[in-house]
């Protein structure tokens, strides 16, 4: 089994794998599931299917009766704004967010329910955006429009839901006031959230990588099909006002995050929480890397802040070279295959201030790349269980291993911190991993890469604490308008004794020895091979996303 597969990729396919069998669109998979409009018509990937009732989000900090978080009451996030202006990439980062803080929150695609009503192969009327469509046109919207309100309104009173984001163009001024009423009459509070944008190199960008996978842009030139497909939605929505009333709670963000607008955002806590992670966010393109130190020369010592050990050193510049020729390929590969031609975007590096860390990024910095600090990207604190075996722990603490095994996610041994306990201490790199604009390595220890790599992938709780990332691997996620992706880049050439993963949790295995404490490797560290180790060149792996193909059909979405 991939070990990098988590409940929202993988153990989720076996409830839903007869349905993709039988279905192969959106819109069946909707159309045919009991009461589909009270779940996200993908059903199979984290963001939009809401967890259970008893399952507590990784940096949720309290829980109450109702559910319902901040003392912040009932929030409809409007989105408005034209096609490939980045709206369902804010709604689903947006939701990401707080449903990592334990807000419940869940995600209305107009575009879902118009799939569901007019089915598969159907198609929508020329002038269904038109203001002044025909009878029969504005009969069919207002049908989709009542069934996709219903199941906000559905979700927000009967389901204990908290924040509902409703994706959707929503163009006309006269139309969101109207709105605005609707669910005010509901006791719930309205947010505008609108993505303007006026950047025609941003516009073409964002319609070439999203939009343009439908079969009607084969094999045309990128810069083409991304410009053809923008004049057609003009047609298509010839009417657009953009947000200038003044009695609406909203927020207008120009270009990507280039410039805010508020107006009236005021209402309580959690509005300001939605308002401070929208001004760190963008919607523009970029990779993140993720990758472990090499090893150090006190390996299993978390007070010792050791250097790298000679094999480390070795790690450092081999991975180095490796993350370089993959960007490098990656480039190429997309001229090949008709994508412009203009330079790779900046590369970042995140370390901790470990020395492992510091000493593994030194050889980018060596080669001008900018290499950034972060203290709180220090790895998981083990208390008083460091260099202990399982063995020692189950001696010495054997009430502490029944709470830990019952949830190794929240759980801490004495004078440690827990899963949990990081995550909350990693909100300020999420932030700034949102704001971050450069391609992004980060190289931290293997109980940092689970926190980060379980946000943006939105991991399970419960999956956390076994991640893998082997060292002989770098695993790259890439930004999806509905789902992030994730590749394996394999390091090569490396020693097999430095590749393993940490232990599952905090805990170090038992030694051969079968003494209570690891006995210390010859030369403190590990030594080098006897042999040269094989180098074997692998082409790099996608992380097997079920979630990303389920909404294949949805890249031409006009809403």
């Amino acid at each position: 089994m991939d070990t990098l597969l988590t409940k929202p990729i993988s153990a989720v396919f076996t409830a839903v794998k007869e349905s993709i069998t039988n279905c192969t669109s959106t819109a069946d998979i909707a159309a045919n599931a009991p009461r589909y409009r009270r779940k996200s018509s993908t059903f199979i990937d984290g963001i939009h299917d809401v967890p259970e009732d008893g399952d507590r989000a990784p940096a949720q900090l309290y829980s109450t009766m109702s559910g319902r978080l901040f003392h912040s009451g009932r929030i409809a996030i409007v989105m408005v704004g034209l096609p490939a202006r980045g709206k369902t990439h804010i709604a689903v980062s947006l939701a990401r967010y707080l449903q990592w803080l334990g807000v419940k929150t869940r995600i209305f695609h107009l575009g879902d329910y118009r799939r569901a009503t007019v089915g598969q192969g159907g198609h929508v009327p020329e002038d269904y955006f038109y203001p002044n469509a025909s009878p029969a046109s504005v009969v069919l919207r207002q049908k989709i429009l009542k069934k996709c309100r219903e199941d906000i309104y559905g979700w927000l009173n009967h389901e204990n839901g908290q924040v509902a984001i409703y994706d959707a163009v929503n163009p006309t001024a006269s139309g969101r006031r109207s709105l605005a009423k609707e669910f005010a009459k509901h006791d719930v509070q309205t947010l505008f959230l609108e993505s303007y944008v006026d950047d025609e190199n941003l516009l073409r960008e964002n319609a070439r990588n999203v939009k343009i996978g439908s079969p009607d842009f084969a094999d045309m030139d990128p810069d083409e099909a991304a410009k053809l497909y923008l004049e057609r939605m003009e047609t298509k929505i010839p009417t657009f006002e953009t947000m200038n009333e003044k009695e609406l709670n909203y927020i207008k963000m120009i270009n990507a995050g280039q410039k805010f607008f508020y107006n009236n955002v005021s209402f309580n806590y959690l509005s300001h929480r939605i308002v401070f992670y929208l001004t760190n966010t963008h919607i523009k393109s970029r990779a993140t890397f993720f990758v472990r130190p090499g090893t150090a020369t006190e390996e299993e010592s978390y007070k010792a802040d050791a250097p790298l050990s000679e094999e480390g050193m070795k790690y450092a510049r081999v991975m180095t070279e490796t993350v370089i020729k993959h960007r490098e390929q990656e480039r190429a590969s997309r001229i090949a295959q008709g994508g412009a031609d203009v330079p790779l975007r900046p590369l970042t590096v995140w370390c901790s201030t470990r020395m492992r860390t510091l000493q593994t990024a030194d050889v980018f910095k060596e080669l001008g790349y900018k290499v950034r600090q972060r203290s709180q990207m220090a790895q998981i604190n083990p208390g008083v269980c460091e260099r202990l075996s399982e063995r020692a722990i189950r001696r010495l603490y054997p009430e502490e291993v029944v709470k830990h095994e019952l949830d190794p996610y929240h759980h801490r041994y004495p004078r440690a911190e827990s899963y949990h306990d990081l995550a909350v201490r990693l909100e300020p790199i999420i932030l700034e991993l949102e704001r971050e604009q450069n391609d992004l390595l980060i190289i931290a220890h293997e109980s940092v890469l689970r926190v980060l790599y379980a946000y943006l992938m939105h991991c399970s709780t419960m999956d956390i604490p076994n991640l893998k990332f082997p060292r002989n691997e770098i695993i790259e996620v890439i930004p999806g308008a509905y789902q992030n992706d994730a590749k394996r880049i394999h390091i090569p050439g490396l020693d097999p004794r430095t590749v393993p993963g940490s232990p599952e949790d905090i805990r170090i295995p038992v030694p051969d020895s079968g003494s209570d404490t690891p006995a210390p490797l010859p030369g403190g560290g590990l030594s080098a091979p006897a042999v040269p180790p094989i180098v074997i060149e692998k082409p790099p792996e996608k992380v097997v996303n079920t979630a990303a193909e389920a909404v294949r059909d949805k890249i031409t979405d006009e809403d």
